[in-house]
């Protein structure tokens, strides 16, 4: 029992630290205030605000609910030990592996400490040349990175989506929320690669296609970017999707050009366009701040257009199927011959390996 206590024991003085990196008692301090803030009589008056702050306030709890857990578990199994009843050592021993597995996760996530790493994430997936390959490939990826979401607890909501002639999509743009996001999906940025052989033609051959995927932080808060209302154009038309009795009747779609960069964000969801709107600017101002982090530019001012046939052939990983299977980061250098499992959402390997890089 004594070993016990001493694993126990340095698994506190690890806890410390670990929290006082992440400053816990400061994140405890806030997410106490908000929660003071959200009783007031008058907090729904203004709905837009109240809506932010309750964002806020269920992301940071989620921030801080892991570490309260693994906290009250270390403290009760500690004072169990100290009991000195050897009659439940053997759920002793089992608490306390887990704890340590548990803290060590945690510990994992305090490198992503970026300015947005616990932003929700806003992925756009675009199929790039290959035909109908490249819209089905980009389909498969929209599945890997859903039963990825799945498989942690996080929420998946298409924003906006096209769908290919024959078969996949043209693009597609969806929001990940939960806790580091953005951070761990961050990684994900830049051209995605398959080789296989083609469901798609007769002659079933070899077949290499691109996807292009793109990760912003949601920047859902008009006051985090200040955009002049002057480089913007602002178009409405009729939605061209399927959809409810509104749809294709009224000039609801919305499209928005940022003219200083040519970032062209367009909504035609079945949604009134104020929120079309609402959605077409979040997505700008979340691309405008991705644009920022990739070319370190201090102010919006500052920014170049992005280059699409740069982009392009940034190149960051391959998915082989045909004549053997791998998929290969190119920045990590993060293999794996289980392709399959990593189309089927297993991607932490490689989110682990970036962070590493």
């Amino acid at each position: 029992m004594d070993e016990l206590i001493k694993r126990l024991e340095q698994l506190r003085r690890d806890f410390d630290v670990s929290a006082a990196i992440l400053k816990l008692d400061a994140l405890e301090k806030e997410l106490a205030a908000l929660n003071e803030a959200m009783l007031a009589p008058d907090f729904w008056n203004d709905s837009q605000a109240a809506q932010v702050t309750a964002k806020q306030q269920a992301a940071l709890e989620a921030r801080v609910a892991p570490w309260h857990d693994v906290r009250s578990r270390l403290h009760d199994t500690l004072e169990l030990a100290r009991m000195n009843d050897t009659s439940v050592q053997t759920d002793i021993e089992r608490d306390t592996a887990a704890l340590e597995e548990a803290l060590e996760k945690l510990k994992r996530d305090l490198r992503y400490s970026g300015p947005y790493d616990q932003s929700a994430a806003i992925i756009s997936i675009h199929a790039g040349a290959g035909g109908t390959d490249a819209q089905d490939w980009a389909q498969m990826l929209l599945r890997m990175y859903v039963r990825w979401a799945e498989r942690g607890g996080y929420k998946v909501d298409t924003l906006e989506q096209s769908d290919g002639e024959e078969a996949g999509l043209k693009s597609v743009t969806f929001e990940v929320t939960g806790p580091l996001a953005y951070g761990k999906l961050k990684g994900e940025h830049g051209v995605h690669r398959l080789v296989r052989l083609s469901p798609f033609n007769a002659d079933n051959l070899r077949q290499t296609s691109f996807a292009k995927v793109e990760v912003m932080p949601e920047i859902d808060t008009p006051d985090a970017v200040e955009i002049d209302e002057k480089d913007l154009k602002i178009d409405v038309y009729r939605s061209g999707g399927h959809g409810g009795q509104s749809v294709n009747t009224t000039d609801s779609a919305v499209r928005i050009t940022h003219l200083p960069t040519g970032l062209t964000v367009a909504i035609q969801n079945e949604r009134s366009q104020l929120q079309n709107r609402e959605t077409a600017m979040t997505i700008l101002r979340s691309r405008l701040v991705q644009l920022q982090l990739e070319q370190h530019a201090e102010k919006l001012a500052d920014l170049k257009g992005p280059n699409e046939q740069a982009a392009w052939g940034n190149q960051i990983r391959s998915y082989v199927l045909h004549p053997y299977t791998m998929v290969k980061d190119l920045r990590s250098r993060v293999e794996t011959s289980d392709a399959q499992g990593v189309l089927d959402g297993n991607l932490d390997e490689f989110i682990d390996g970036y962070v590493e890089a």
